[in-house]
């Protein structure tokens, strides 16, 4: 994979931010399989997939990552609660920069009709 686009999807210090988060690599009790990839190959493809609306099976094999891999790994991140640490863990970095400006925010809400008699 070409380094700038490893730079420009998981640039150094987001990766700083997000090694000490992911759980560690188990495999798979069947055994077989290859080696352990290299994390950052598998981040840098999630990340690609998750920001270009890419569809999982389409993954391009320039992240040297399998599709089925990459999807696996989203979802064990994901049971582990990896997406809300990191959220937390770039919000806590930037507000020691001094980086983060609370004067606007998005709110992401839903409006549901409550039931009737609801309380």
């Amino acid at each position: 994979m070409g380094a700038d686009l490893w730079q420009r999807l998981v640039p150094d210090r987001l990766w700083g931010l997000v090694a000490p988060l992911l759980p560690s690599f188990t495999p798979r009790r069947q055994g077989g399989g290859t080696a352990p990839l290299y994390e950052r190959a598998v981040f840098t493809a999630v990340v690609y997939v998750l920001t270009s609306g890419c569809a999982w099976r389409l993954l391009p094999p320039t992240f040297g990552v399998s599709p089925a891999t990459a999807h696996r790994r989203f979802s064990a991140w994901t049971e582990a609660g990896l997406w809300r640490r990191l959220h937390r863990a770039v919000l806590d970095e930037l507000g020691a920069r001094g980086e983060l400006d609370w004067r606007s925010v998005i709110v992401d809400a839903a409006l549901v009709r409550a039931e009737r008699g609801a309380r």
